[in-house]
Formats: C-alpha cells, structure tokens, sequence
C-alpha cells in the first residue's frame, strides 16, 4: 500500500537539545514506524480514524500529550485509536508527516492526513478537537460522531468555550460544583478556563520581557508563568514561581505558593515535572 499524496516534507530536530525524558510508565498507543505505517496504521483509518502524535523523549510536553491522548482513548471506549511517533527513533516518519515540532498532532482518515495542533493543550480543549475528528471521520463513513452522556453543565462550558466566551464557560464549571463539589472534571475544567482567561490576548515574548524587565514584580512573575504555562513551559512555569517562593515572605509568599498549586492541578499527578516540583515546593517552605 502506497502513502498517501498528502504525505511528505522534512523537519528539523535541532531544537531538541533537552535530556531525555524517562516516562514512569510504559505510554499509551501505537508505536509507529516505516514498517507499520502502510501495513497497519493507515488500513486502520479506514475503521476508525487514528490520531497521530509526534512526541519525543527530550520533550516532556510531548509525553503528557501522550498521556492526554491515552485517557481520552479510553473515555472515548476505542472509538479513535491513538499511535505515536518517536522523532528520533523514527525520521523518517516524522518526514513523512512534515512534523517540525513537537507535540505536533495528526488525524488519518481514510488513510488522509488531517493536521490538528502543534503544542501542547488542556484536556479539555484537546477533547473539543477529539470531538470534531469523531465527527468528521462520521461524515466519511468511518467510525460513528461521538454519544456522550455529558452533565449539562459540562456542554454549556463546552460551548462557551467553543465560543471563546472563557466568562460563560466559568460560570457553568462552577455551577456543576456548587451541584457537586467534588466533580473533578469539572474542578479541572474549571482551573483550565480561568488559565485561559488570565492569559487571554498576552504575548509570550511581551510578559517575559516585562517580568525580566521587573523581577521583583510578583504580579508579572505570575502572570509570566501563566503565560509559559498555557504555551506548554510547564518546567518554566514551576521553576519561575518556585523561585519566587524562595524570594519572598509573608503574603507574597502565600500568594505565589497559592497559585503555584492553582498550575499544578493542571497536571497529571504522575508526571515527573510535578513530582519534581512539588518536592522542591516542600522544600523551600519548610
């Protein structure tokens, strides 16, 4: 079986200069290669669609997308199949899907290549975006459009923040918690959406130099690593605040230590960079 046309182009692995990542526990997925490529990855969009994920071991954000993925697959109970790429491991499938980041994510539907993102995103954005492949590979024949039992609070933020309306979409995670408390998805969905809604309109490189320009700023050290945060620096964003612990007492020091928390609910437990983090945290406070 021969490759698709839409298949194709280089990519450049020079940014790649951080050590490996050592994922705890085995990741989720196929691991695809020049050999199963055309043998098995792409007869099987024709059953459902597969959604492809570029990763690479010296990107820690390119491994909690795996891990992203791997939970929605099986929320989703198998309805998309999920396959990785190790761009270092496997170049020359990564040329083939003209990868040139990482995270950087694919859909093939009936064997046909549909680009999805290339960086990293909240579960609950990426899960908007399972929804619209879902949908599509429906319209193909391939698969059937997701059936989900979603409480309504669940859907009212979903499409606030289909809409961009980030206002909305807090209001209705927060009415799903005053209904039940201890929702977690709804806890998530929630410290997601405010995320967003502190960074909205902010340019990475503006807020860095701004706090850069202020370090003594706690304001702008937060808002700077809201905005590492939501562009996927997850490591920058911890360090940043971590720092900040150790610089400041009293209430700033309770203010940094809080929203430190507020970015670390944001993360799979699991994930060695909080593992990390939250040691050090312990450390600097007591």
């Amino acid at each position: 079986m021969s490759l698709p046309p839409n298949f194709g182009q280089a990519f450049d692995l020079s940014s790649l200069t951080k050590p490996k990542v050592d994922p705890t526990t085995p990741l989720p997925g196929i691991e695809v290669s020049v050999e199963n490529l055309s043998s098995d990855i792409l007869p099987l969009s024709l059953v459902r669609p597969v959604i492809v994920l570029m990763w690479s071991p010296r990107s820690a954000e390119s491994v909690e997308m795996i891990k992203v993925l791997g939970k929605l697959e099986v929320d989703y109970k198998g309805a998309f199949a999920l396959a990785r790429v190790d761009i270092e491991a496997h170049p020359q499938v990564a040329q083939a899907f003209q990868t040139k980041a990482v995270p950087y994510a694919v859909a093939i539907i009936a064997e046909q290549m549909v680009p999805l993102f290339e960086q990293s995103y909240p579960e609950a954005q990426v899960r908007m975006v399972m929804d619209k492949v879902l949908t599509l590979a429906s319209e193909q024949g391939i698969g059937q459009a997701p059936v989900e039992q979603m409480e309504a609070e669940e859907i009212e933020a979903m499409d606030a923040l289909e809409a961009g309306n980030y206002v909305a979409a807090e209001a209705a995670y927060k009415k799903w918690l005053s209904r039940k408390p201890s929702e977690n998805l709804a806890k998530l969905g929630l410290a997601q959406t405010q995320l967003l809604m502190r960074t909205e309109g902010l340019q990475l490189n503006d807020v860095i130099a701004q706090s850069m320009a202020e370090p003594s700023s706690i304001d702008l050290q937060l808002k700077a690593a809201d905005v590492e945060m939501v562009n996927g620096g997850v490591e920058a964003a911890f360090t940043r605040l971590l720092h900040a612990v150790k610089a400041t007492s009293g209430d700033d020091r309770i203010k940094v230590k809080n929203h430190l928390l507020n970015l670390f609910s944001l993360i799979d437990s699991s994930d060695p960079r909080l593992v990390a983090a939250r040691k050090e945290l312990a450390s600097a406070l007591f």
